[in-house]
C-alpha cells in the first residue's frame, strides 16, 4: 500500500464507509468479516466525498495484522486519531 496516491483513485469505486452496516448481535470476528466484506479495501474507502486512506507509521504492521492482534488478544483496543 505505501506509495499509493489518493490522488489517483476512482472515487467511484471506492466503498463509502457511510454505507457500511454491522448487525451489532453478531460476535466480534463476524463484525470483522461482515466489515472487510463489504468495504473491499480497509486500507483506502470514502467517506462521502472525501477518499480516506489508512495507514500507520509502524509500516511492520499492516491493518489487518493489527485487527488480527486485537482479536487474537480478546481485549478491547482504544482507538486514537492523530
Amino acid at each position: 500500500m505505501q506509495g499509493h496516491n489518493i490522488r489517483t483513485e476512482n472515487i467511484d469505486e471506492l466503498v463509502d464507509i457511510q454505507d457500511i452496516t454491522i448487525d451489532p448481535s453478531l460476535p466480534v470476528a463476524e463484525k470483522t468479516l461482515s466489515y472487510y466484506r463489504q468495504i473491499k479495501n480497509p486500507n483506502c474507502f470514502r467517506f462521502g466525498d472525501t477518499v480516506v486512506r489508512v495507514s500507520f507509521l509502524d509500516a511492520g504492521a499492516s491493518l489487518q495484522d493489527r485487527i488480527k492482534q486485537y482479536l487474537l488478544s480478546g481485549q478491547s483496543m482504544e482507538l486514537t486519531s492523530t
